[in-house]
């Protein structure tokens, strides 16, 4: 008993211990977590290296620590520090608890500060479809396909060795940069310039094992895509077999592994930090997160000052559609891209005992399946159960489903785990219909037994078919590779939908480009084909460096103008684009239209904006000083400021909302900027709907020198009931070129 006694009272000390640190913890107001801390830009000191910043941050974090209650000075900043930034942004990461950062917000130093947010992926024939392999005139030959623009891609990692990163011809790197590659010099060359890796913590602990490599492949492929070399006899399980590129094949890439399952914003930032310091032209991320405000998004942050320092900053505009007010990474200095369809498929068609066929999809296509017809069982119909309509694992137990086709519902499970689920229940093969949200929107998936994947406009008619026959029967016929598929582009159903939550009075996306069923480099193979946003913005990341190498003098926001002003709104019938519904889509599905290089190169006239234009829009929203100064890093009072709705910026599209019962016109300026030939004259031509008027003053602008400015207002007036979105164009016309913009306008 002596013995036992202080052994009761020490466990229950610790008990009372844990009692009060779990209630300390409860509100999670001292649970050190990952914040991201704005300090005042020095005026005064200029540091010439990243050492000196870091010093100088670790000693604003050691001054603190008497204001955190830290016992001891000695190593708060050790032990606190994450990263230090300087190139993107004026600051630091560490852990520190919620109370530490109110204590910390009283010191002069502090600007603003936010915890990291956790970040998602976004997860051959495209040349061909963009028109860059065109032998005359085309993009690649006045772009020399990117040569000399370095790509910095901030995703999962690479794939050292794959051919995509060969870099026979090229030449090396141009001389500002200034980047390292963590790799085995044997996988370092001309073309693959840079690889870092800053998905480095677990926790507070550095991973110390963690290299550049590409575990998931999803970094792999999108790098490819953006810049890949040229390999030949490119295809997956024989199809889409052909000359595999990424869309500027001349250009550099350097790596930045931001990215695991998931993505830290403070990862992120470093990443974006070190490729703006290393000397990249073009950022890509394949990734984003929910909306919230600019100076609390790690992106849109780090983004203003990559595209003040002559940095384009692509990015995926995210996979939540088709609801409206989803897209992400939706700041307007950034290039913001939605997911299309390509005009290829990989056709499985499926024919019914009845001879009916319905077309759709596969990548798995066994060049020794012999099609017949089988037995076809609906679970859904015999159980009435929803799990096993939608084939959930294990509720095939109870259905007989040996040797036959099963009808599978699209929905809860992903599209592979459904086949997965049928083959281990005995199925011979599975027919994957749509649901109504998703539509016409099918993709060619790399199933583990003969499937097609369908509309859901084939749904209805197979299940009748069912009922109507005692013993329905199915075949699966696979047709391999069709290209030239009529109606294309589409967009793509999972493409994320404005209008923006932070921003509406801008339209996002911008563009729209090929992201479904894209083929590019893997890492556990040589290609994989993958389908979502994160597809479509290498895409656009790639066509942009093209842009670059053709008219290296352009600011970001004139590239993005290029890309917007001559996209293409209709598809390959001459059709407005559709949507997953095969209806044409609206602006905050397409934004201005699908990408056309051929166009881009050569615009015309551009909507430019500096990075000091973006402050009266940004004062405009009503967003704090501290704020501001923080995404610009400058001191800024906003009320020194001419402020700026957000329909007043210098930007390609326009947005108004024009109150109910009221006939007061609403009036925009917007400059342009001659960047085609120098004399030029251009006339105006605005298409509005019923109910709308709108008047551009003057009709006519002529230009006399390349670079040369002319400035017009258009004027919105409504005249007529009825509410909610409607569209319109605004078109400035020339011999050579058609500059459009499109127009969104909210009725209340």
């Amino acid at each position: 008993m002596a013995v036992a006694r202080p052994l009761l009272s020490l466990l229950l000390c610790l008990f009372c211990a844990a009692f009060l640190l779990s209630a300390q913890f409860a509100d999670g107001s001292d649970e050190l977590k990952v914040y991201i801390v704005h300090v005042k830009h020095p005026e005064d000191v200029t540091f010439s290296d990243a050492a000196q910043w870091s010093d100088w941050y670790s000693s604003l974090l050691q001054s603190a620590a008497s204001t955190l209650g830290v016992a001891s000075e000695e190593d708060v900043a050790a032990s606190r520090l994450v990263y230090s930034y300087h190139h993107v942004m004026t600051g630091f990461s560490a852990y520190l608890t919620e109370k530490e950062v109110e204590a910390m917000s009283k010191l002069g130093w502090f600007l603003h500060a936010y915890p990291s947010r956790v970040y998602h992926l976004h997860t051959t024939r495209t040349p061909t479809f963009l028109g860059l392999r065109r032998r005359e005139h085309g993009v690649w030959n006045s772009s020399n396909m990117g040569e000399g623009v370095i790509i910095g891609v901030l995703d999962t990692g690479i794939t050292p060795g794959h051919p995509s990163f060969d870099d026979h011809g090229m030449p090396p790197p141009p001389a500002k940069w200034k980047g390292r590659c963590d790799l085995n010099a044997s996988f370092c060359n001309n073309k693959l310039i840079g690889a870092r890796s800053f998905a480095n913590y677990d926790g507070r602990k550095r991973r110390s094992n963690e290299t550049v490599v590409d575990a998931e492949g999803h970094g792999t492929h999108t790098a490819s895509t953006a810049a890949g070399a040229f390999v030949k006899r490119a295809n997956i399980f024989g199809l889409a077999r052909g000359l595999a590129s990424g869309m500027a094949p001349r250009a550099h890439l350097a790596i930045y592994k931001v990215c695991l399952e998931s993505c830290a914003g403070y990862d992120i930032l470093a990443g974006m930090d070190a490729a703006v310091g290393d000397g990249v032209d073009v950022l890509s991320l394949s990734l984003g997160g929910g909306p919230v405000a600019f100076y609390d998004d790690a992106i849109a942050l780090a983004g203003f000052n990559a595209i003040s320092k002559g940095v384009v900053v692509s990015c995926s505009a995210g996979n939540s559609g088709p609801d409206h007010y989803t897209v992400s990474n939706d700041a307007p200095w950034l290039l913001t891209v939605g997911a299309s369809t390509l005009d290829r498929s990989f056709r499985a068609t499926v024919k019914l005992g009845d001879g009916q066929e319905f077309d759709g999809e596969s990548m798995y296509q066994p060049s020794n399946y012999k099609s017949k017809l089988l037995p076809l069982v609906y679970p859904g119909l015999i159980t009435g159960n929803s799990d096993t309509a939608l084939c959930i694992n294990g509720t095939l137990d109870s259905v007989d489903v040996r040797g036959k086709i099963v009808l599978c519902d699209r929905g809860n499970n992903t599209r592979v785990e459904k086949g997965q689920v049928v083959k281990k229940a005995g199925g011979a093969g599975m027919i994957l219909v749509n649901d109504a949200l998703n539509s016409y929107s099918t993709n060619a998936d790399v199933h583990v037994l003969p499937a097609s994947h369908l509309p859901y406009s084939a749904a209805a008619k197979i299940k009748v078919y069912i009922n109507s026959t005692s013993a329905p029967t199915a075949a699966i016929i696979f047709k391999g590779t069709v290209t030239h598929v009529p109606n294309s582009p589409t967009l793509a159903s999972f493409s994320s939908r404005g209008p923006s939550q932070i921003t509406p009075g801008i339209l996002k996306p911008d563009i729209i480009g090929p992201g479904v069923n894209i083929l590019a480099a893997w890492n556990t193979q040589k290609f994989n084909m993958i389908s979502g946003t994160s597809m479509s913005c290498p895409h656009l990341s790639g066509i942009s460096a093209l842009i670059k190498n053709a008219h290296p003098d352009w600011s970001p926001a004139a590239i993005k103008s290029a890309i917007m002003t001559t996209a293409r709104p209709k598809d390959n019938t001459r059709q407005p684009i559709g949507d997953e519904k095969h209806v044409p889509a609206d602006l905050f599905a397409v934004g201005a239209g699908h990408v056309d290089p051929q166009r881009a190169i050569d615009p015309g006239l551009v909507y430019d904006l500096a990075p000091g234009d973006y402050i009266p829009y940004l004062c405009g929203m009503g967003i704090k000083d501290e704020s501001v100064s923080a995404i610009v890093r400058k001191k800024v009072k906003c009320s020194s400021v001419k402020s700026i709705t957000e329909g007043e910026l210098n930007y390609p599209s326009i947005t108004v909302t024009l109150p109910a019962n009221s006939s007061k016109s609403i009036s925009y300026t917007r400059t342009v900027t001659n960047v085609g030939n120098p004399t030029t004259e251009y006339s105006v031509r605005v298409d509005v709907p019923k109910g709308v008027t709108a008047r551009v003053q003057p009709p006519k602008l002529y230009f006399k020198k390349v670079n040369q400015k002319k400035s017009f207002s258009i004027s919105f007036r409504r005249h007529g009931g009825g509410s909610g979105a409607v569209e319109g164009q605004l078109r400035w016309l020339s011999r050579e070129h058609v500059v459009r913009s499109p127009i969104s306008i909210v009725l209340e």
